[in-house]
């Protein structure tokens, strides 16, 4: 190229433009490897970005359907733990009250069934009102059902029906007073004892699908938040092998561009050798 002005050096300004682009593109690069992401902000790719913060959003909310899940299990494994312990106690009582049967027993000795049996009675009346967790009790007739979020959007719930389990309800048909003084009063409790304890084994059947059912919602809502946060990584992570290379090659390009950049603007000196 011909020199014939001092004013304008076209090689320097396309050399500049050349390395500014280099410079810009660096920038880009370092950021994409400090942040991990080739979409970083709207101004990246506008449509990726959205996608993706739509299903961040997604996930995120994911997050309070699991704790919902979580809560309702809880819940319902408290409600098994009582229902189990009064199962125990039915059985206890069943066991006394066959003993105080015994027609050869003498007085004393079914007064003090009597006070055994009254005892884990009322045991099961204290077991069942402790079946609290997070204010909600499924089995003493306080709580008809517990729903949890199952997705999302909040439109789909899973419900756990309760089990009232209270003395002299449906479940359990023995008497919150029920007690024995002769062979034959005890002998009268067996089969009101025996039906009590297959209907909580029942409940708790019931009981124990509800649980299974939530265990399975949450591993579900786990998988899908995984598979949801692959497929974000899939549209917004950037590539560290590729962008560790770019990195390189920008580097060097760089380097070379500000040495053309300085070739270029010492170009315009050979214009005094035609005043010598």
């Amino acid at each position: 190229m011909a020199l014939n002005s001092v004013n304008t050096n076209v090689g320097a300004a396309i050399a500049l433009q050349n390395l500014n682009k280099t410079n810009a593109s660096l920038a880009t690069t370092q950021e994409r490897i400090n942040t991990g992401l080739k979409v970083g902000s709207a101004k990246d790719n506008g449509a990726i970005f959205a996608i993706a913060q739509s299903q961040r959003s997604e996930v995120s909310a994911l997050n309070a359907v699991s704790e919902s899940l979580s809560r309702g299990q809880s819940v319902v494994d408290v409600s098994m733990a009582a229902g189990e312990s009064v199962s125990d106690m039915l059985t206890q009582l069943k066991e006394k009250a066959l003993a105080a049967s015994d027609t050869g027993l003498d007085t004393t000795s079914r007064d003090a069934l009597k006070e055994d049996f009254a005892s884990i009675r009322d045991q099961i009346k204290k077991t069942l009102t402790n079946a609290t967790f997070n204010g909600i009790n499924l089995v003493d007739g306080s709580d008809a059902n517990i729903k949890a979020l199952a997705n999302a959007k909040g439109s789909s719930t899973l419900t756990v029906s309760g089990q009232n389990m209270s003395l002299g309800g449906s479940i359990i048909s023995l008497a919150t007073n029920a007690t024995f003084s002769t062979a034959t009063s005890a002998s009268n409790l067996l089969a009101t004892i025996d039906t009590s304890i297959k209907n909580v084994s029942t409940a708790l059947s019931k009981l124990g699908t509800s649980s299974k059912a939530l265990e399975n919602h949450a591993g579900f809502v786990s998988k899908l938040q995984d598979a949801m946060e692959a497929g974000i990584g899939n549209l917004v992570d950037a590539d560290m092998a590729k962008e560790s290379a770019k990195l390189q090659a920008l580097q060097t390009k760089q380097q070379l561009g500000i040495q053309a950049l300085s070739i270029a603007n010492q170009s315009t000196s050979t214009v005094l050798s035609l005043f010598r």
